[in-house]
Order: C-alpha cells, then sequence, then structure tokens
C-alpha cells in the first residue's frame, strides 16, 4: 500500500474488525511498553529491606534481645518453625547487597535501624558497635551513590520494653521520641531522608489484636492502646527529626488495602466502609488533624479511653511525604463474627482471582485506588511507593531464576503508577519489596520477594531475571 502511516492508522481505524487490527499491527503500538522517561525526570526508584528480615546476627556486638528474636523462638509462632537468627546475614553482607543494588541502577536503599541494636536496654546507653555498623551501611550507599533511606521503626522493638508494656504502654511515647533524637544526632548529617514508622496498623493490629505476630496478644484493649501510642509517636518521632533535622525529608508509611464490597447489598458496603476505616484511614487521618474514623467504624470509641488533654493536638504532624505500601485487594461482606466489626474478607483463593504464594491477590488496579485515596486528602504533599513487591515460587536453576511473574507483577503495577502520575497525583518515587529474598515475618522463609535470590544454605546472592528488568529499564 502506497499511503503514509497517518493515513494507514485512519484506515485501519475504519475497518470494523478490531482483530484485524491486532494481526496486522504490533499489539505494543495499542498497549505501549513501560519507559522510565515516562515517569519524570525527578522520579526516584528504589528497593527496601528491614533489620530483623535481613540482618540476622541478632545477639552479637550488643544487640539485645527483640520482640521478634523472642517470638521466632517460642514454639509455635512461626509457621515453619524457622527464626531470623541468621535471615540474609545483611549484617556481614551489606557492602555485597549495596553494590549489586548500584548494579541495578536504583537510587534509593531503603533500610531500617534496630533499635535493640543501637539502645540494648531500650534507653539510656548507647550501643557504639550498633552505631558503628549503621554509619558503615550509609557510607557504603553514599559511596555508590545510592540515597540511604531511613526508616526508625520496622516492627523490632526491644523486649525489655515490650515487658513493660510495649506499645500498649504510654511510656513508649518518651522512649521512642529519645530513639528517633539518638538516631537522627548519629546519622542526620548523611541521611538526609527519614521514615518514621513502618505500617503502624499492621504490627499494632496483627501483633496486639490478632496474636499472628509479636509480641503475640489477642487482645481490644490492648490493640486499642497500640494504635493510640503508635498514633502520637509517628507525630511526635517526625517533630523531634524535625527539630533536629530541619532540612530533612521526613516522610511516614502505611499499609493498605483497596476494599470492596462482596456485592451490591448495604450490609456488604457498610462492613467494607468499616474495613476500610480500619485497614486504611485509622492513622493517615489523626496525623492530618482530622481525628481517628470513628464516625465509619464506632467500635473505635473505645481509644477514648486512652486519649489524654491535649493528645489531638499532638497526634498531627505535618509530613513531607506519605509512604503507600500497596500489594492486595481486599474484598469484604457482613458477617456475624467477629462481632462489633460485622465484617469479613473472603479468601481470594474462593473468589478465583490471580494470586501470589502468600494467598494474596494479585490487583494491579487497586494501586491507583490507593494512590488516588491518599492524594486526595487535604495537607498530603506528595506521596512515594514505599513498598510494593510479590512473593513467587522462584526456582534457582544453573544460576538462574526465571520470575516472570514477578516481572508481569512490576509491570501491571507500575502501570497504575504511572496512571495516577498522568492524573495530577504527586507520586514521585517506586521502592521495591524487597531487595534480597529474606525472613517474612510469621510465614518463615517460604515466601521470597526479593529481586536477589538468596541461598539460605550458603547465603549466596543471584540476582533474579526480576532485578535484571529493573536494570534493563532504569538503564
Amino acid at each position: 500500500m502506497n499511503m503514509d502511516r497517518r493515513t494507514y492508522l485512519k484506515y485501519l481505524a475504519s475497518l470494523s474488525c478490531f482483530s484485524f487490527i491486532n494481526q496486522v499491527m504490533p499489539r505494543n503500538l495499542f498497549f505501549p511498553e513501560l519507559t522510565k522517561e515516562q515517569f519524570g525526570k525527578g522520579f526516584k526508584w528504589g528497593a527496601a529491606s528491614a533489620s530483623y528480615q535481613s540482618e540476622g546476627a541478632w545477639n552479637i556486638d550488643g544487640k539485645s534481645e527483640s520482640i521478634w528474636d523472642r517470638f521466632s523462638h517460642t514454639k509455635g509462632r512461626i509457621k515453619t518453625g524457622e527464626n531470623g537468627d541468621i535471615a540474609s546475614s545483611f549484617y556481614t553482607k551489606y557492602e555485597e547487597d549495596i553494590s549489586i543494588l548500584k548494579s541495578l541502577n536504583l537510587d534509593i536503599f531503603r533500610f531500617s535501624l534496630s533499635w535493640s541494636r543501637i539502645l540494648p536496654e531500650g534507653s539510656g546507653k548507647v550501643n557504639p558497635k550498633g552505631i558503628d555498623f549503621y554509619n558503615r551501611v550509609i557510607d557504603k550507599c553514599l559511596e555508590n551513590d545510592i540515597e540511604p533511606w531511613v526508616t526508625l521503626y520496622h516492627w523490632d522493638l526491644p523486649q525489655i520494653i515490650e515487658d513493660k508494656g510495649g506499645w500498649a504502654s504510654r511510656d513508649i511515647v518518651e522512649l521512642f521520641k529519645e530513639y528517633a533524637g539518638i538516631c537522627a544526632k548519629n546519622f542526620g548529617d548523611r541521611v538526609k531522608n527519614w521514615i518514621v514508622l513502618n505500617e503502624p496498623m499492621a504490627f499494632t493490629g496483627l501483633g496486639y489484636m490478632l496474636g499472628i505476630h509479636a509480641p503475640g496478644y489477642k487482645s481490644l484493649s490492648r490493640f486499642f492502646a497500640a494504635v493510640h501510642h503508635a498514633a502520637l509517636c509517628q507525630a511526635e518521632g517526625g517533630r523531634v527529626l524535625r527539630e533536629l533535622l530541619p532540612e530533612a525529608h521526613l516522610g511516614t508509611t502505611f499499609s493498605c488495602s483497596q476494599v470492596e464490597p462482596f456485592r451490591d447489598l448495604k450490609r456488604d458496603i457498610n462492613a467494607a466502609e468499616r474495613m476500610d476505616a480500619l485497614l486504611n484511614r485509622l492513622f493517615v487521618e489523626p496525623l492530618l488533624g482530622m481525628g481517628y474514623p470513628m464516625k465509619s467504624f464506632p467500635l473505635l470509641h473505645r481509644i477514648e479511653k486512652f486519649i489524654l488533654d491535649g493528645d489531638e493536638k499532638k497526634l498531627a504532624f505535618d509530613y513531607d511525604f506519605i509512604g503507600v505500601q500497596y500489594y492486595y485487594r481486599t474484598v469484604g461482606k457482613f458477617a456475624l463474627f467477629p462481632p462489633a466489626m460485622w465484617a469479613k474478607a473472603i479468601p481470594a483463593e474462593d473468589r478465583k482471582v490471580p494470586i501470589n504464594t502468600m494467598k494474596l491477590e494479585n490487583y494491579p488496579e487497586g494501586m491507583y485506588a490507593m494512590l488516588k485515596k491518599y492524594g486526595s486528602y487535604p495537607g498530603v504533599k506528595k506521596l512515594y511507593v514505599t513498598e510494593s513487591g510479590v512473593c513467587c515460587p522462584d526456582v534457582l536453576q544453573d544460576g538462574i531464576i526465571n520470575d516472570t511473574d514477578r516481572i508481569k507483577y512490576y509491570k501491571d503495577y507500575l502501570k497504575q503508577v504511572l496512571k495516577a502520575i498522568q492524573g495530577g497525583i504527586p507520586v514521585k518515587g517506586f521502592i521495591a519489596w524487597s531487595l534480597t529474598d529474606n525472613f517474612e515475618w510469621a510465614e518463615g522463609f517460604f515466601p521470597r520477594f526479593g529481586l536477589i535470590y538468596v541461598d539460605y544454605q550458603t547465603q549466596q546472592r543471584f540476582i533474579k531475571n526480576s532485578g535484571l528488568w529493573f536494570k534493563e529499564f532504569l538503564k
């Protein structure tokens, strides 16, 4: 045919059979592949880890026992009977891991500090070997032109603090402020990006209400106390950092899940609203000065027992950014149990939808929905996806891990991030979970999320094809 491309496209568009278009033209003309440039010049890319999940070295160089050390050493707590005593050996292999991260063309390494490594007694005397370790990690990042993004708390509370009530005790607010100040003074000259709490709904709900994470309580009273004290620390920690590091870039992160009703029935819609209040709104709204979402979930009035005069003001803090951590969708319906909640989630397996190895739904559209949700709050300046990733049944064969499902996950979810950016939502970066395979809390070592495969017998590293995909994508 002797016609230019524009005329040819008009000709194809005039045809009634769309399948013919698929035959004569490349499919990616209509569904173009992602490019790094589409996300904008200043968009940040990184990978994350957490101290207990990756470091190991649980009882050396002055580190004291954390709640996860105690929990994982208690028979029956971890599904596989494993523990994080060695984990991914980041304590000894941090230089190798950071070098690999650099080779993948990533900008950011997000990692957390172990409170019990820095303050073995929970407060007071600082452990110099703990400070030295994190200084070496930070310096290695900077040597490789990697931005260190430091999380103050990623769930491994010193056991000595838990023995005195942990997050259910009001005393933790002052203890956390002390800890935040020590971290700022020791690392703030080089660390410019700080995250105060990682997923407060997760560590309070799973640890104090459901009992499936450390410290393992099943108590509504402890849960509501922990919620309020964590919400206070979320703001007070930010204030400590702001005072000591006025030029720092400060944020905190929230786990989230797009919640949808199972049926278009009022009772299912109301059940989904209660679940949304608990899973997605419980910590962000008091931070923004809106108070707890008690109207949507009346059971939250039980928090009032722990609120003291002046707390409403103390709950609010003006962060530079909010971290959104989205993995899966939740579909809920009305149920008689648990009482007061009157709602339950329908397992993804029962809904016959795509799932990961933890049997949670892979639902990329939820990424856009949650970015839109958090971005619509007045007072939210910027968003980062500070965690997202998928566990797959990775198989090491001849040094290769062909994790095509993980590559598909990242492509699909990143398309939703791009949709949010193109819709005017201020998303400024994406941090993959996780850099290496690691100890996945109560699930043990079975779920693998990493861009780097870890042979736990030898601690040898292998870059997965998903890591190589990021390397090429960000080249």
